[in-house]
């Protein structure tokens, strides 16, 4: 625990060196989170593990000026980051599979099997997250978290300084929320 302590002591926005040394020494976090996130459901092509880790690096040092305070600070910045890479995936997806400019011609057949694109659903989880979290930032995060991160509700706990319980009732709370969002 001191080697981040000192990490994020000798940290200051901007600073490419320390924040590389971050990177470096949370990476087997940072691959654990993206690995967890993109392991449920039907898995986005082309986006997987690596990917998600190595955008989120480059989304931050392209950002320049990031506070980071811990290392909860941190993978809280990582969680939210992920969210962003993985629903504009999502949306890349969607418009391409949708056909961007060129002309729609509807087509149906009994044989649809109804499960949809996972991008679909991604994205109907962005968009009633995003009104969660005009609603309840704090629900918001943890759902962002727990759904886009794969933290667990002890590790969400600390990195929100609340207790495990309060947690647990903010995922049920939001759960909730969202399931009227979503229907």
């Amino acid at each position: 625990m001191d080697e981040f302590t000192d990490l994020f002591s000798s940290y200051q926005p901007g600073n490419r060196e320390a924040f590389d040394r971050i990177v470096a020494a949370l990476y087997p976090d940072l691959m654990r989170l993206a690995r967890a996130r993109l392991r449920g459901g039907r898995r986005l092509t082309l986006l997987d593990t690596s990917a998600v880790v190595h955008e989120f690096y480059l989304r931050a040092q392209r950002s320049g000026q990031i506070d980071v305070e811990n290392r909860a600070h941190f993978m809280a910045y990582t969680a939210r980051v992920m969210r962003s890479i993985i629903v504009d995936f999502a949306r890349q997806r969607q418009a391409a599979r949708s056909g961007g400019e060129l002309v729609k011609v509807a087509f149906t057949t009994d044989l649809e099997d109804g499960d949809g694109y996972p991008e679909d659903r991604v994205m109907e989880i962005a968009d009633a997250l995003d009104a969660l979290s005009r609603v309840n930032e704090r629900l918001a995060s943890v759902v962002e978290m727990q759904y886009f991160a794969g933290f667990t509700s002890a590790e969400i706990a600390r990195l929100l300084g609340v207790n495990e319980r309060t947690v647990r009732r903010d995922f049920e709370k939001a759960r909730l929320l969202l399931s009227v969002e979503l229907r």
